[in-house]
């Protein structure tokens, strides 16, 4: 039998993908017709044409597997909210019914640790963390804590559903890029002259790949397990950047009142007046405050997970972020 991947052109989808190749594995992916397919080029994969918005061509390419690992989602910080619900609910709802129909004999879920809350009076963010982040309204995060609730509800029907909590994931074929990605592609070409003054948890995206398949081999149903790799800031993640490629690391943070100026102008001037969705907004200006430290021990204890180190994660990324074009100017290439 075969596992079904969904989000297989993105950046963690095309990293479990891989996984399961490496590990001997037939693989099925569910491919938007006009997906862009650079992440999937030279794989021995079947393609299924379709979208997770789209139940019968969900349940088309569920036919026939005995795995899913449903990765799709919509990452991104400034599309339009009905977006976010339409791909992250209701296309993990099309997913989940599918394969309850199809009597799958286990499901992954990727979830995020947006879904889990943040750490608290310094202690990191754990599977048991009741969820704090809803007060902030922000599309991605919500829409991933329903797609959570989704999972929870299929699971009680009767689907054995696993949930990963992937932290901030960095790394090779990162395409969009996303958030974290962007954050290292600003910092290369030198255009972030202060830093945010964020604390999160990153892991390599092939470690959130090995955990995905870890997983669906060892994880119990009806369980989350966190998947992440180093508790830091972003000044310490620009500090070994710096120390790879040469390029300065800012000295200062963003000053929290510019910050919110940028939030206000994101509200009320592109969103509310241009109608336009805007990165930076007043709610996500207050989201940068929360401490999104986060523990893997039960991920570790459990799945057994191992980790890449935090300097050869970030070397793997800038070589591939130099590689493809996405660095406009010279640096030293770790």
């Amino acid at each position: 039998m075969k596992a079904l991947v969904t989000g297989a052109t993105g950046f963690l989808g095309s990293a479990v993908v891989r996984e399961l190749l490496r590990n001997g594995e037939e693989v099925r992916v569910l491919v938007r017709p006009n997906a862009n397919r650079l992440n999937l080029q030279g794989l021995d994969v079947e393609e299924a044409p379709g979208d997770v918005t789209d139940f019968d061509s969900v349940r088309r390419a569920v036919r026939g597997c005995d795995r899913v690992y449903h990765v799709a989602a919509l990452y991104t910080m400034a599309d339009p909210p009905q977006a976010y619900y339409r791909i992250n609910v209701e296309g993990t709802r099309n997913v989940l019914a599918a394969c309850l129909e199809a009597d799958v004999r286990r499901v992954v879920h990727t979830s995020t640790i947006a879904a889990v809350g943040s750490a608290r009076a310094g202690r990191p963010a754990h599977e048991e963390t009741v969820w704090d982040l809803g007060e902030f309204f922000l599309p991605y995060v919500t829409t991933k804590y329903l797609a959570e609730v989704e999972a929870w509800r299929a699971c009680a029907r009767g689907l054995p559903v696993v949930v990963v909590n992937p932290t901030a994931p960095m790394g090779e074929r990162d395409l969009k890029p996303t958030p974290t990605g962007k954050l290292i592609v600003d910092f290369l070409n030198g255009r972030m002259p202060l830093y945010p003054p964020m604390s999160l948890n990153v892991i390599d995206a092939d470690d959130v790949a090995a955990g995905h398949r870890l997983a669906m081999e060892k994880g119990r149903p009806g369980e989350r397990y966190i998947l992440g790799g180093e508790n830091v800031t972003v000044r310490q993640i620009l500090a070994v950047l710096s120390r790879l490629t040469g390029v300065p690391a800012p000295r200062w943070p963003i000053p929290y009142a510019a910050a919110w100026v940028a939030g206000l102008f994101g509200d009320l001037v592109l969103a509310r007046l241009l109608g336009r969705p805007s990165i930076v907004s007043l709610a996500s200006v207050r989201f940068l405050k929360r401490p999104m430290h986060a523990s893997n021990r039960k991920a570790l204890k459990e799945l057994g997970l191992t980790l890449t180190p935090l300097e050869d994660c970030l070397k793997k990324a800038v070589r591939w972020f130099h590689a493809h074009g996405y660095v406009k100017r010279p640096i030293q290439v770790p």
